[in-house]
């Protein structure tokens, strides 16, 4: 039996998503459902926007959690890719849409069993196409574990996997967080 699937356009996505009750990433023309995530998740992912927003409050840089899109160009510019990372920074005065964002210098995901695998193959890939990004952060919700995937001056991308002792140096943004800061309430330190 064959089944059918649908295509839409990047304004019908957008026009789309403003009325919808649950957030829809979109890839290629297909829009994909996003799943609610668990306490620890919204714990470390705020735990991480509150020590960024304070950080941030008064530069020319804006944090944005868990609603704000982010906008990967493809070659074909008739479709794209949106992604709602679960928190992301943009220092760039270009960046001045509404509802997504298209030149983030930092970009971080909490992983969860249903959304590793993607975040780790499919959206690190993608994101490191973007010429603004500095960092790709991904943070265990699961373990005490950090990989920070970071761009060098040359452009090309090195992975430092930190744990327990290690703080986080995010260059992108000058701040630096204690794995405390990252997993208050989650772990015991």
């Amino acid at each position: 039996m064959l089944s059918s699937i649908n295509f839409f356009g990047v304004e019908e996505y957008l026009q789309l998503e403003k009325s919808s009750e649950i957030r829809h990433e979109y890839l290629g023309g297909q829009i994909f459902a996003m799943s609610g995530g668990s306490k620890e998740h919204n714990l470390i992912a705020g735990n991480i926007y509150s020590h960024l927003r304070s950080h941030l409050r008064g530069s020319s840089c804006s944090v944005f959690m868990a609603d704000m899109k982010v906008k990967i160009e493809l070659a074909n510019k008739a479709n794209g890719i949106f992604y709602y990372p679960d928190v992301v920074v943009t220092c760039n005065s270009q960046d001045q849409d509404r509802f997504f964002l298209n030149y983030p210098c930092l970009i971080i995901e909490v992983l969860s069993p249903s959304t590793e695998t993607t975040d780790k193959r499919e959206k690190l890939v993608n994101y490191q196409t973007l010429e603004s990004l500095r960092e790709y952060v991904l943070v265990s919700q699961d373990e005490i574990k950090v990989e920070v995937y970071r761009q060098d001056a040359q452009g090309n991308w090195s992975v430092q996997t930190l744990s327990k002792g290690d703080d986080i140096e995010l260059n992108s943004v000058g701040l630096t967080l204690t794995m405390a800061d990252i997993y208050e309430d989650v772990f015991t330190f």
